[in-house]
């Protein structure tokens, strides 16, 4: 949804005060691609993988006693956890993460009533109207 002239102009002087405020941070924040964030995140979830598999193997070859048991239900542990970290970083870089029906497509929303979101965007915008 576009925004509307005064909701630009708003955002326009926020963003200037920002650069006028802290011009360093406001380019560093910028210029910043979340992408790099998830790569990073995607990166420590594979090489917290494979310790999970080593921990796995070393608690397989161990002979059977507490500490065996322990290491490799540990690094099963491991690695579903940073199996489910590494898929939410993966789905989040590629864009997967966002719901492809949006709002209006939840279950259970009865047609025709709008949502909380449109009947606030709508208030926001006759506030402004009638000013």
């Amino acid at each position: 949804m576009p925004l509307s002239e005064h909701e630009q102009r708003l955002l326009d002087q926020i963003e200037q005060a920002l650069y006028a405020e802290d011009p360093k941070w406001a380019n560093a924040v910028r210029t910043t691609d979340p992408r790099n964030h998830y790569k990073r995140r995607l990166i420590k979830a594979s090489i917290g993988f494979v310790l999970g598999v080593v921990l796995l193997m070393v608690g397989v070859v161990t002979p059977l006693t507490p500490l065996g048991v322990a290491l490799g239900v540990g690094g099963f542990v491991v690695m579903l956890a940073t199996s489910l970290w590494g898929l939410s970083s993966w789905k989040r870089m590629n864009g997967f993460a966002a719901d492809p029906a949006g709002p209006a497509g939840r279950p259970g929303r009865r047609a025709g009533r709008p949502g909380f979101m449109e009947r606030m965007e709508e208030r926001w915008r006759r506030r402004h109207e009638e000013r």
